[in-house]
């Protein structure tokens, strides 16, 4: 009886009565959730307009806390779990936990790609640091100091380390107006606010182009083609060990075999899906408050965003500026099993519009400069 006085209090409906589905209260909008070993506060937010609201987890169980209930909920992978919040008395949430394989295996299931696709692409090119734009961004930020005299992996390195010291991280940012290195670095020291990662790693790229690199920026996704987050680093070729090199100035962060190779991004998406040894540099860390450490960054965030990637089929300077008429090219690498096997094309009458070209060939992808 108290069970469905509080559900017919929620004013559901009579087949939602007959599920008899369990109900926890809250009178705050905020859920602290125990997923597994792992403990998150004010982690959830109950919204009772998102029916089902669903939270996914790998973990065989999870317990909701809201600030006068909780609830543990046993996973089961091929059922999910519904139960009800009421918030405030009145307000039922109807919230289903969902389990969901760990990303980590998500991305192991997408290591096949078709090496005979043979779609046309165009060729992947870099702007020359004779460019004036570029000269004026190695002379200003006076990138010869930074780089130092060593070897090309130990100047990337550097450059990467700097503009992670003078950007703050801020993944709720607005982009600025003017994206460009110069205009990006002015706006965050005149408005003392951080960029998020897409502009962090603007701004090194144009550093590596101005600094003769050939580089371009990454854009790592997940396999859903709507999400609210993925992530950005830059890929920098190594004329000294003939490779593509990963570095992340939103982390402060390179790669490296058991041997202290520095690693691109092909190399650690493929060690991740067959279980070789990577190693995160001992100083990663996020914005000098967190340090990163190699289960956090790779086989949890950067397994979920490696499953396809995306650069620009130009990497250039003041790139991805809105200006009304302009067309950007992007090359999309997606494994067999992706969602969007299909080029598109996304055109605005104000903004910048896009073409988005798919391939299924590494190769193609991953070409030397």
């Amino acid at each position: 009886m108290k069970l469905l006085s509080v559900l017919l209090l929620a004013g559901l409906s009579i087949p939602a009565l007959a599920q008899q589905l369990p109900v926890i209260r809250a009178t705050a909008k905020t859920v602290s959730i125990k997923d597994g070993p792992n403990f998150s506060k004010n982690a959830w937010n109950i919204e009772p307009a998102v029916k089902p609201d669903i939270y996914t987890t790998t973990a065989k169980k999870v317990t909701f806390y809201t600030d006068v209930d909780s609830i543990t909920i046993k996973v089961k992978p091929d059922q999910p779990q519904d139960f009800y919040i009421l918030l405030n008395g009145k307000d039922s949430a109807l919230t289903r936990v969902q389990f969901q394989p760990s990303r980590l295996n998500m991305l192991k299931q997408a290591k096949k790609y078709n090496y005979a696709d043979k779609r046309e692409l165009p060729a992947f090119t870099y702007l020359s640091a004779d460019d004036e734009a570029l000269k004026r961004i190695r002379r200003e930020l006076k990138l010869d100091s930074i780089a130092g005299n060593g070897n090309d992996i130990s100047q990337m390195i550097n450059l990467m380390h700097w503009v992670h010291d003078i950007i703050r991280h801020d993944g709720n940012s607005n982009n600025p107006a003017v994206r460009n290195a110069i205009g990006i670095i002015d706006v965050c020291n005149k408005e003392n606010r951080g960029v998020n990662c897409r502009m962090m790693a603007t701004v090194l790229n144009e550093c590596y182009l101005a600094m003769g690199f050939k580089s371009r920026f990454l854009t790592c996704m997940p396999k859903e083609l709507k999400f609210d987050d993925c992530h950005v680093i830059n890929m920098i070729y190594s004329t000294e060990k003939q490779k593509w090199v990963w570095m992340d100035p939103t982390f402060n962060a390179y790669v490296m075999n058991e041997k202290g190779e520095v690693l691109g991004p092909q190399e650690v998406r493929e060690r991740l899906i067959s279980g070789q040894t990577l190693i995160v540099n001992p100083d990663a860390n996020w914005n000098r408050k967190n340090s990163t450490t190699k289960e956090q960054y790779l086989e949890t965030y950067m397994a979920k965003n490696l499953y396809r990637m995306e650069s620009s089929a130009v990497s250039g300077y003041d790139q991805e500026t809105q200006k009304k008429g302009k067309w950007l090219t992007y090359i999309q690498l997606v494994p067999l099993d992706g969602l969007n096997q299909q080029n598109t094309k996304s055109e605005s009458p104000t903004w910048n519009s896009f073409n988005t070209l798919v391939t299924n060939n590494p190769d193609q992808f991953w070409a030397k400069p």
